[in-house]
């Protein structure tokens, strides 16, 4: 190809993934929903979106490449020590059992449907167990389920991502050494390849522990250190042994999320950015690499593929998986419709098929257009049919306001305990311990973990917050939590106002939504509670005691509305006002 067709591909492939992604968040549905039928539209429609032509054979190194980032930046968020309890239990059971049970019926099932061998329709299957948060995290977002269910859709969609990638790189080994070995010789190869991943990968995790430990480096370098130590240790390790870079980059990131002593940023910016862009990038190459022709006699068999996946497999595993969980028979079928596929089962395809066609193995051709068969019709299926299944199943979250309050003064822990009692599940957060039993003592438990972290690392536990109020006692604090929580969280984020004196080194400078305006500051809160202020919820249409001063309106929805500089609240029928109500704990008990 000419440089002027080679550097017009690549225009045209970019514009398309970020292009797809800007209009798959504008219409709220999951990326691949855009970037699938983009992809191949482009590549059916024009010579000039070709990966394979444009890159040469530098396209799947790549590739794998690629998916080596994406498996780090899953494993990243993989802190297992916040999987605990009861969906730590419905979590291990759903990827002990759905792995093996979903990877041998959709290798049998593939062998007289789609007409492969048995060593393709086994690599297939191992393909076809993932799911994954890119996919998994959006039609979430959107169905808005209840909580226990979404704390283990999205752990399940994290953990499988790198166990998928970990399994089709291992199978991958094992299929293509049996295809040149003996059973002992093959079974060799695969330790062998098994070894060099988990060597590379403790290589890599120990780099990485040197890197944060000793050099300490802020958060552009650490994020860019990460990055090259990544495609460096995956890199050596595919030279060593073919795709063995996916095992060393998971064990890398589940090495960095839950070891001790590593001082990792807790914002990537720039990790975060360039991951959503290789994810469209990815998206987009791969679906152009599907041709018409390929999937000519391939799209009705896998079309049926995908349906024993949705309609019987998915719900067989459900239902082994949750027995004895206590969740109720509604929430065991909304788990059983949910497993759309994704990006890992896309790139892993793209790359081990390559493999197996130049090793000669019967139907290795046809993994690609299959994967990517089952990929859109999932997606869509459970894109178009998810929310109403939740409604139908009554397992969505109600639309109330979840605020989620930062900080342990009492005045904080006495609005908390006056949202809840207007009829919101309030979350409450607190760094030191005397605050934090301060928050048990009034009914609320605190949220775990380390604020900023939890948020920036899309944890579980703070899935579902429609606001954060940043309340603490320190100006600079809430106005640094807000620049990094804003964007971080589902909903809106505000902070108290520094006082027009301050002397913060931040606070002063940065704008953003302020509570209350101007006067009503930390200092105001702190005042008027020595002289016997106290927050309280009274119905809206109540007089209120002179001197009040109105902070929220609960709405009869169930929506919560704070006072902001500029804005001011008119309250309705069937509103709760919450105040700063003046002197009235000389005549009122607090609640314990």
């Amino acid at each position: 190809m000419t440089t002027n067709q080679v550097l017009t591909g690549m225009g045209l492939i970019v514009v398309l993934a970020v292009g797809s992604q800007i209009l798959a968040a504008r219409l709220r549905v999951p990326a691949l929903i855009v970037l699938l039928p983009v992809g191949f539209a482009a590549g059916a429609l024009s010579d000039d979106v070709a990966p394979e032509q444009l890159l040469g054979p530098a396209f799947s190194p790549l590739v794998s490449t690629a998916v080596a980032v994406i498996l780090y930046d899953a494993g990243l968020g993989l802190d297992l020590s916040r999987l605990k309890g009861h969906t730590r239990r419905v979590v291990v059971r759903l990827i002990c059992v759905g792995v093996p049970v979903t990877g041998l019926l959709a290798a049998l099932l593939a062998v007289p449907l789609m007409g492969m061998s048995a060593r393709a329709a086994v690599m297939t299957g191992a393909i076809l167990v993932v799911s994954g948060p890119t996919v998994v995290g959006p039609l979430l977002a959107f169905v808005r389920p209840k909580d226990r269910l979404q704390h283990i859709l999205v752990w399940e969609g994290s953990l499988i991502d790198p166990v998928g990638g970990v399994l089709g790189a291992l199978v991958f080994h094992a299929v293509v050494s049996g295809s040149r070995h003996r059973l002992g010789g093959g079974m060799a190869h695969f330790l062998a390849s098994t070894g060099v991943g988990v060597a590379g990968g403790a290589v890599g995790a120990a780099v990485l522990w040197v890197l944060f430990r000793v050099l300490r480096p802020g958060e552009v370098l650490g994020t860019t250190a990460q990055l090259a130590a990544v495609v460096a240790v995956s890199a050596f390790c595919d030279v060593l042994r073919d795709d063995t870079g996916l095992i060393a980059a998971v064990l890398m990131g589940l090495a960095v999320a839950n070891l001790r002593g590593m001082d990792v940023p807790a914002r990537r910016p720039f990790f975060e950015t360039l991951v959503s862009l290789i994810l469209g990038l990815l998206f987009v190459s791969i679906s152009a690499t599907v041709t018409p022709h390929s999937l000519r006699h391939v799209w009705l068999p896998a079309l049926g593929l995908a349906a024993f996946l949705v309609l019987v497999v998915r719900p067989l595993v459900a239902l082994v998986s949750t027995l004895g969980t206590g969740l109720t028979r509604a929430e065991r079928g909304f788990v059983g419709w949910m497993a759309p596929r994704g990006i890992v089962a896309a790139a892993t395809a793209s790359t081990f098929s390559a493999g197996l066609v130049a090793e000669d193995i019967d139907g290795a051709a046809k993994i690609l257009p299959t994967t990517f068969v089952v990929i859109v019709a999932t997606v869509t299926l459970y894109g178009l049919t998810a929310s109403p299944v939740a409604r139908r199943l009554g397992v969505v979250r109600p639309s109330r306001s979840r605020p989620l309050l930062v900080g342990g003064d009492p005045w904080v822990v006495d609005l908390g305990v006056a949202l809840k009692r207007a009829g919101l599940e309030v979350l409450m957060w607190a760094g030191e311990e005397e605050q934090r039993e301060r928050i048990r003592r009034a009914g609320i438990e605190p949220a775990p973990g380390e604020l900023l972290g939890a948020a920036t690392g899309g944890a579980a536990e703070l899935e579902g917050i429609t606001a954060v109020y940043l309340l603490t006692g320190e100006d600079d604090f809430n106005a640094l939590a807000a620049l990094l929580l804003r964007g971080s969280v589902e909903g809106t984020v505000h902070r108290l106002d520094a006082p027009a004196d301050s002397q913060g080194a931040v606070a002063p400078f940065i704008g953003g939504e302020v509570l209350f305006g101007p006067r009503l500051t930390r200092p105001v809160f702190a005042r008027g509670y020595e002289a016997g202020a106290a927050v309280l919820a009274r119905p809206a249409d109540e007089v209120p005691r002179p001197g009040s001063e109105l902070l929220f309106l609960v709405r009869g929805d169930g929506r919560l509305d704070p006072v902001t500089e500029g804005r001011p609240l008119r309250p309705r029928p069937g509103d709760t006002a919450v105040l700063l109500v003046p002197g009235v704990r000389a005549t009122k008990t607090r609640p314990a």
